[in-house]
C-alpha cells in the first residue's frame, strides 16, 4: 500500500480500536468494529490495487482544502517549479492545485505543473542526455522545495519531486554522495532563481491563485522576466 493509505489505515484503526474499548460502556456493539475494520482494510487494497492510491489522495485532498494554509502553500510550492521552469526555458503546459482538479483533466496524484518533456524523454531514450538539459531539470523539480523553504523555513511537499529526482540519477548510475550533492546544488540553484524575481514570483501568485490559464500565467512572467536565463 502507499503511504496515504496506510495512513488512513492507521488513523481508522485506531479509531476503531478505542470504540471497541469504549463500547461496553456506551452500549456499542462488538461487531460494530469488527465490520468497520473489515470494510477500511478492504477499501485501502482496492484503493492500492486498482485505483493506484487516488481515493485516499483525494480524501486527503478534500480534507485538506478547508485549510487556507494549505491551499496557500501548495500555489507557492507550484509557482516556484512555473517560474524556475519558465526561466530555464522548459515550458509549462498546464497545472491543477488539487487532486479533484488533477482527476478531471486526467493525470493521478495531488495535481501540480506540467512540462514539456519531450526533450528530457528523448534524450533518455536514446541515452544521450546531456549534463545541461539534466542540471535544468533537477532545478525545475527542486524549485517547489525552494519556494516552500524561502518563504516557510519548513518543507511539507515535494516527495515526489525529489523521488523523481533520485529515480533519474539512479537510472544514470550516480553514486549516493553524487545524487545528494546534485540535489543540493539544484536546490541552491533554484533558490537564487526565485530570490532574484521575486516580482515575477509575486505576480505568478497572483495569476495562479486566479486560477487562469497557463498562457496567462507565462503572459505575467514575461511582463516581469523580459529574457529567460541561460541553461
Amino acid at each position: 500500500m502507499n503511504q496515504l493509505s496506510l495512513n488512513l489505515v492507521a488513523i481508522g484503526i485506531f479509531t476503531i480500536t478505542m470504540t471497541s474499548l469504549l463500547g461496553p460502556i456506551i452500549n456499542v456493539s462488538p461487531l460494530v468494529p469488527a465490520i468497520a475494520t473489515a470494510g477500511m482494510l478492504g477499501l485501502a487494497t482496492l484503493d492500492t490495487l486498482s485505483w493506484r492510491g487516488q481515493g485516499s489522495t483525494l480524501m486527503l485532498d478534500w480534507i485538506a482544502r478547508f485549510s487556507a494554509k494549505h491551499r496557500d502553500r501548495v500555489i507557492r510550492h507550484e509557482a516556484g517549479h512555473f517560474l524556475v521552469a519558465h526561466q530555464l526555458g522548459i515550458p509549462a503546459v498546464g497545472y491543477t492545485l488539487n487532486a479533484w482538479d488533477a482527476l478531471k483533466q486526467g493525470y493521478p496524484g495531488q495535481g501540480g505543473v506540467r512540462f514539456d518533456s519531450q526533450e528530457l524523454e528523448a534524450a533518455i531514450e536514446q541515452g544521450k542526455l546531456s549534463g545541461q538539459l539534466l542540471d535544468r531539470y533537477c532545478t525545475i523539480w527542486m524549485a517547489g522545495i525552494a519556494a516552500e523553504t524561502l518563504i516557510y523555513g519548513n518543507v511539507e511537499g515535494g516527495a515526489d519531486d525529489r523521488q523523481k529526482l533520485r529515480g533519474l540519477l539512479t537510472q544514470l548510475g550516480l553514486t549516493p554522495a553524487e545524487r545528494d550533492q546534485k540535489e543540493r546544488w539544484s536546490l541552491l540553484r533554484a533558490k537564487t532563481l526565485l530570490q532574484d524575481n521575486v516580482s515575477a514570483y509575486e505576480a505568478l501568485l497572483n495569476a495562479m491563485t486566479q486560477g487562469v490559464a497557463v498562457d496567462e500565467c507565462s503572459e505575467a512572467l514575461r511582463q516581469h522576466l523580459p529574457q529567460a536565463v541561460s541553461p
